[in-house]
């Protein structure tokens, strides 16, 4: 078994997180999410527990939440460390008409009131390496439903662990795994 990995997703809420989850990592990360636990009491212990759980059992995480600043990152990167697992950022850059559109179509819970986007706005900043990272990418919507991703640091060799693999495979993946109301696939 290779070295483990938590991907720390950071952008908006409806800036595509949970989709490029969907479409480029579900296959190999766990998903873990304060989404999925809205009414628990101690949400970030929980979170904590379901990634030290999946790195326990040999799994890569996704983390898929907002995590706008260093203040949510800190914990992430400490238990990744204490598993020896590299640790990602992609980094999702605010655009702000395109994320209140997508909000706004959502229903229910999957919606956030309008000033929940604006305040994670304010906290809202770019991952760098010196806050821990092992690498960082920068992912933005194409356009045609998929997804660009870009590498834009690395640390070489951080920790004894190899360089993080090329996203060009991940673009190709995302890009071809289109969401349609048929079902085909097709754009």
């Amino acid at each position: 078994m290779g070295v483990l990995e938590v991907a720390v997703l950071v952008g908006l809420q409806g800036s595509g997180k949970s989709t490029f989850y969907r479409r480029v990592l579900a296959a190999t990360h766990a998903h873990v999410s304060k989404d999925d636990f809205p009414n628990a009491r101690r949400r970030q212990e929980r979170q904590l527990r379901l990634i030290h759980e999946a790195l326990d059992e040999g799994r890569d995480v996704a983390v898929d939440n907002t995590n706008p600043s260093a203040q949510e990152w800190r914990p992430l990167i400490g238990a990744a460390r204490e598993h020896g697992a590299r640790v990602i950022a992609y980094w999702f850059p605010p655009d702000l008409p395109g994320s209140l559109e997508r909000n706004a179509v959502r229903e229910g819970r999957a919606r956030v009131p309008e000033v929940g986007v604006f305040a994670t706005l304010k906290r809202l900043r770019r991952p760098l390496l010196a806050d821990g990272f092992d690498a960082l990418f920068t992912v933005r919507l194409d356009g045609c439903g998929g997804f660009e991703v870009r590498r834009d640091a690395e640390r070489p060799s951080a920790a004894g662990h190899g360089p993080a693999p090329a996203p060009t495979a991940w673009v190709t993946r995302a890009a071809t795994a289109i969401d349609t109301a048929d079902g085909s696939g097709e754009r």
